[in-house]
């Protein structure tokens, strides 16, 4: 007589086909995130749509400012359709909005469809990682998002290659027709991405997440109590300010806005910024391959070593380490050297914004912790839009030189508020029953 398949196979069956398809999905966010550092020294250098550094600046601002509407408005959005329509959606609004850049005409145009991406961009990864969190085998949460987040680093990577081998002999466009293909994987999404069970239960569709759960062999999630009402999510707004929180609120928040400021700021300009510093092209591409396969290894490392020495120490940690090795990449190296330092940045750069919501989530109380790290990303979100135009600025005004310490600054500012963070929540209480997890930082 047969077995019946373990509970954790029986998962484990599951979070292959939701996990492998967010990770699809999360993939073509990164190219299209970074695919506009990539192709940028090609359109500085053909002064491609009259383009400036200043403008560009604002530019890559332009996106970041869309992803920060994304994500405010994700979680709100996807109680009411679905995560599963709403990943479908964004795949599609970033697929067909890099369509609008391949076609612009003006400066305008092209950044109304890195807005209109940026919001794409925004409202996917959250809802990715709402939907892996709910199908990962029980006790591999942290490891299943670590895994997911490897996808936006590998989009870097391919982005880099995408400019090396389609800009060349092309043109900058034809990087931004490439980032039209996964509108070819929204069918894809629409016939194999299964709906969050706990949405389907919140909405009274039982029959439906009945059928799904028999059909992947896993349990239905348990019916949830009566939804939060709005002043009970003000209240727990409130909640992050009253007695001595509004301090140490404030601190990670202000640690959250350096970290992204730093994360997004490389990410736009690192190969303008590699070339400034006297490194060909090819040389400078390189590094974006280098510096994202650095974030994959950063984010599979991160959770281990917070595991072992606690979040908060980690992040503080990895923040000095990033703020060293950016400012190392303004001093000229010998190659193989400067390939090092770029790698080990990526490793702790693309780790230490993450190791901050960690932070949040473990010091917070429990009826507070959505709430707390929600805020902590959508602040961190601003330093996101300034980064990229804080770039463009001090190139603009032939300081590019200034820009490697200008965001080893804001590595050392973020090291500086989570440190201080830490020590204050120290004689707290750490939260029971709560594990470390590794939450999107991008």
């Amino acid at each position: 007589m047969s077995s019946s398949p373990s509970p954790s196979a029986r998962v484990g069956r599951l979070a292959v086909v939701a996990v492998g398809l967010c990770w699809l999905a999360v993939l073509f966010d990164g190219l299209d995130m970074f695919i506009y550092g990539s192709v940028l020294p090609h359109m500085l250098a053909e002064k491609a749509l009259g383009l400036t550094p200043d403008k560009a600046g604002d530019l890559g601002s332009y996106a970041t400012f869309g992803m920060l509407v994304g994500a405010l408005t994700a979680g709100t959005v996807a109680d009411r359709i679905g995560r599963r329509k709403l990943m479908v959606a964004c795949v599609a609004l970033f697929s067909l909005a890099s369509a609008l850049c391949a076609t612009a005409g003006s400066v305008a145009v092209f950044g109304l469809g890195r807005t209109i991406a940026g919001i794409g961009l925004g409202g996917l990864l959250p809802t990715a990682i709402s939907m892996v969190s709910d199908y990962a085998p029980r006790g591999r949460g942290a490891l299943t998002i670590g895994m997911l987040m490897t996808a936006h680093h590998a989009g870097g990577i391919l982005s880099a290659y995408v400019a090396l081998w389609v800009v060349e002999p092309l043109g900058w466009r034809a990087a931004f027709w490439f980032c039209v293909l996964p509108l070819l994987f929204v069918p894809v999404l629409v016939r194999f991405l299964p709906e969050s069970l706990s949405f389907l239960v919140a909405k009274g569709r039982t029959d439906q997440a009945r059928a799904l759960a028999g059909r992947y062999e896993v349990e239905l999630p348990a019916a949830p109590a009566d939804k939060q009402a709005a002043g009970d999510r003000w209240n727990a707004l409130a909640n992050l300010f009253r007695g001595g929180e509004w301090t140490q609120t404030l601190l990670y928040w202000l640690a959250s806005f350096g970290g992204l400021l730093l994360v997004y700021g490389v990410a736009t300009w690192l190969p303008t910024l590699m070339r400034s510093e006297g490194y060909n092209l090819g040389s400078a591409l390189t590094f974006v391959v280098l510096f994202n396969l650095g974030g994959i290894v950063g984010m599979l490392v991160a959770g281990r070593a917070s595991d072992r020495f606690g979040a908060p120490r980690i992040s503080a940690i990895w923040f000095a380490l990033t703020a060293a090795g950016v400012f190392l990449l303004s001093v000229h190296m010998p190659l193989a050297l400067t390939f090092t330092v770029v790698f080990l940045t990526g490793v702790f750069l693309n780790s230490a914004q993450t190791m901050i919501y960690a932070t949040v989530s473990i010091r917070s109380r429990p009826q507070n912790r959505a709430t707390a790290v929600g805020w902590t990303s959508g602040m961190g979100r601003f330093g996101a839009v300034f980064g990229p135009w804080l770039g463009g600025q001090l190139l603009a005004a032939n300081n590019g030189d200034w820009g490697f310490t200008a965001f080893a600054l804001a590595g050392l500012s973020s090291m500086v508020f989570i440190g201080i963070a830490a020590l204050r929540g120290s004689k707290r209480t750490a939260s029971t029953g709560s594990e470390q997890e590794l939450i999107g930082a991008h």
